[in-house]
């Protein structure tokens, strides 16, 4: 019922706000250029539980503050990859064991469509809130209780469409465009999910699978400051569904399966300089995700700050050559 509902909400929206704001919109397109990108973030990613059995709420963490990503664009493609230095101070913190984290991404840019493939790779959490369950404890000197065998593997992606022609979500994100007047657009999107967690506690291992479905409908608008300086903020809210299915070594032919529906939410605020060829700035960004399971109530918050760099260039013969040939015969792209 509730994804019937979004469903129909989603179609009133795009109908009903299609043609807002300025249609004359003109974007300056940079799809000729090779783009090359280099990110750094503080992703925060936490799952928090809360219970009416649970006296205190654990909240899970991994040891990493700061990710790096390098991408680079060109015409209907980007691509990029994520991972986690140990030379940042705030990565592997030796109190809170060991943690890895590496995320890969491919994206399409289809009209007004945002495809986006990904996959991701994070093992070893540690219990951020350890001073709530070990007597004494004390922070920058007792190390914290650990999961280091805790791993969760992720096949995903996302289909966005952009309501509004005239407005560059690919400049905002990507910054493979550069809009020279202000303008903002509905952007409904579908998101869907393969999850794997997996766990050995007490030398029994433990196996999770879940597929998640999702709808949101969000709205992004794109302020021009001045000709090379962008403020863009967004928000965006969306039900889904979860279906999981778990197992262990003691029950293994015995199975738990649940399904649960969910309530995703975020927001977030870009700041951005835009030049020919060398472009900067930062996003400040929120996602929440919470359901309910057996009384408990699950929130996974990922909150985190981004600071790009990248530079425009001209791209080798034979790349631009395979990408000419491609988009002939693939006009869509």
């Amino acid at each position: 019922m509730k994804l019937t509902f979004t469903f129909l909400l989603l179609n009133f929206c795009i109908f009903t706000f299609a043609q807002n704001d300025s249609i004359n919109t003109k974007v300056i397109s940079y799809d000729e250029k090779l783009i090359l990108r280099l990110n750094i973030d503080t992703n925060t990613n936490e799952l928090v539980i809360t219970s009416k059995e649970l006296a205190v709420t654990p909240r899970l963490a991994l040891n990493n503050q700061i990710n790096t990503t390098f991408g680079i664009d060109y015409k209907f493609i980007s691509a990029s990859i994520s991972f986690s230095p140990k030379f940042f101070p705030g990565n592997n913190n030796d109190l809170k064991g060991k943690s890895s984290f590496a995320s890969y991404n491919i994206r399409f840019f289809p009209k007004n469509i945002i495809q986006t493939l990904s996959y991701k790779n994070s093992k070893g959490y540690y219990l951020r809130n350890t001073q709530d369950y070990v007597p004494n404890w004390q922070k920058n000197r007792d190390p914290y209780l650990t999961f280091p065998n805790l791993r969760f593997q992720s096949f995903g992606g996302s289909t966005s469409y952009i309501i509004n022609k005239d407005f560059s979500l690919q400049g905002i994100y990507y910054q493979k465009e550069w809009q020279t007047t202000s303008s903002g657009s509905f952007v409904p999107a579908f998101n869907y999910e393969y999850v794997l967690f997996s766990d050995i506690q007490d030398g029994i291992k433990s196996r999770e699978k879940r597929l998640d479905l999702s709808l949101d409908l969000g709205y992004h608008y794109n302020y021009l400051v001045t000709k090379k300086v962008n403020i863009a903020p967004y928000l965006y809210g969306g039900l889904g569904k979860k279906w999981s299915n778990y197992k262990n070594d003691v029950n293994k032919n015995e199975k738990e399966k649940a399904n649960y529906f969910t309530q995703n939410f975020g927001a977030g605020i870009h700041l951005g300089y835009n030049s020919e060829k060398i472009f900067f700035g930062s996003k400040f960004n929120y996602a929440g995700n919470h359901y309910e399971d057996s009384g408990s109530h699950i929130y996974e918050n990922d909150f985190y700050v981004l600071f790009f760099i990248g530079y425009r260039l001209n791209p080798p013969a034979k790349v631009k050559k395979m990408c000419d040939k491609i988009q002939e015969k693939i006009p869509v792209l």
